[in-house]
């Protein structure tokens, strides 16, 4: 006689949250319901506070609006923005867990060219718990994937890699373009699936999109801040980029490492880009100035955790890039407000390099019930 099987834990339960911004109804959860709902999710609430946000049945949840924002940060509550999906951060300040998985609202299931459902948590789990190669570049991608190995001529000494800080998903359909491409490519579409996982050089930056997107909050978390976007700020649309230019440079200092490529999610909307110009035209501009900033940032020796390299960027930025537009000194400030908020709401235990973890566990400020 057959015996009943026995249930499979899913990987990382009970040490990693969900965070999704949201100004609408959470609908899209159902199509992910076989691989959220064991999980713990954190909602943040944009835009109007008194709206109703409606979250399927079943899903362990926190929500928070900007008024719970604001209670909880007090004036510090300043460096979170507001109409804007650079909210999601304010997720990364109160979840108590060693792993964050973030995913926008309008991204669904994908299928693999079998047409396989992808479970992107998964994926993004399985990439965060194994080494990172920032070191040498392995022309098999991911050793460690299944499959895969160190090639011929890569360095044995090498080999162990490095802690894996952020893995960086990607998206079928909808491509995240800026807006002068969405302009001139209106119909384009991603239909390409690269069965592939790699990890970036050390000394490169990338574009981060925060649409499908895991980290380790123990080693990156104080540096993945969204900056000032949205309301009453002169930019929008580089929040992630902004995070992940920021994170990168730390990381690189720190050793750590970032993986992109798969899990693939399902990007079913297109976002106006008339609307994105009005919001990216100064990025445009400014990102010219911005990469050749980050490309030479250096940290002293002196800065052994994520949160001193972090204030020591937000020095820089004020020094290099304070000229270009006003803005910057203003999200200089907000950096050095985000660390008082990460360190009021997580305590470290004592000074301790961040490959460690810098804070210790504790009860969530209270959120709005469910």
């Amino acid at each position: 006689m057959a015996q009943p099987a026995t249930p499979v834990t899913p990987a990382l339960k009970d040490d990693l949250d969900i965070v999704i911004p949201t100004i609408r109804n959470l609908d899209f959860l159902e199509m992910w319901r076989p691989f959220f709902q064991p999980y713990h999710l954190i909602i943040v609430q944009d835009g109007d506070p008194t709206k109703t946000i409606r979250v399927p049945e079943g899903f362990d949840y926190e929500l928070y609006n900007r008024n719970d924002v604001n209670r909880i940060l007090g004036p510090k509550a300043s460096c979170i923005s507001f109409k804007d999906s650079a909210c999601r951060c304010f997720g990364f300040l109160v979840s108590k867990k060693k792993y964050i998985f973030t995913i926008d609202d309008d991204c669904f299931v994908a299928k693999d060219p079998s047409g396989k459902e992808i479970n992107a948590l998964a994926q993004h789990i399985q990439n965060l718990l194994t080494p990172s190669t920032p070191f040498f570049f392995n022309t098999l991608y991911d050793p460690f994937r299944e499959g895969a190995d160190f090639v011929r001529g890569y360095p044995f000494s090498l080999r162990e890699g490095a802690p894996t800080a952020i893995s960086h998903g990607l998206w079928l359909n909808i491509p995240d373009y800026d807006a002068p491409t969405q302009l001139v490519k209106p119909l384009e579409r991603n239909t390409r699936y690269v069965d592939a996982v790699m990890t970036i050089p050390k000394g490169t930056l990338f574009p981060m999109c925060g649409m499908n997107l895991g980290f380790d909050r123990e080693l990156i978390g104080p540096a993945m801040y969204f900056g000032l976007m949205g309301d009453g700020q002169p930019i929008g649309r580089y929040d992630d980029m902004w995070a992940g230019w920021c994170a990168k440079v730390i990381c690189d200092h720190m050793s750590l490492g970032v993986k992109t490529g798969l899990p693939y999610i399902w990007h079913s909307k297109a976002s106006n880009p008339f609307v994105n110009l009005k919001k990216e035209y100064k990025g445009i501009y400014w990102q010219e100035e911005i990469i050749p900033f980050f490309q030479s940032v250096a940290f002293p020796k002196e800065c052994i955790t994520v949160q001193q390299c972090y204030i020591e960027l937000s020095n820089q930025v004020k020094e290099k890039l304070g000229h270009v537009d006003p803005y910057f000194q203003k999200l200089a400030d907000s950096m050095v407000t985000w660390i008082e908020a990460w360190e009021e709401l997580n305590p470290p235990t004592k000074a301790a390099p961040a490959a460690q973890s810098n804070g210790v566990k504790k009860d969530a400020p209270a959120p709005k019930p469910k």
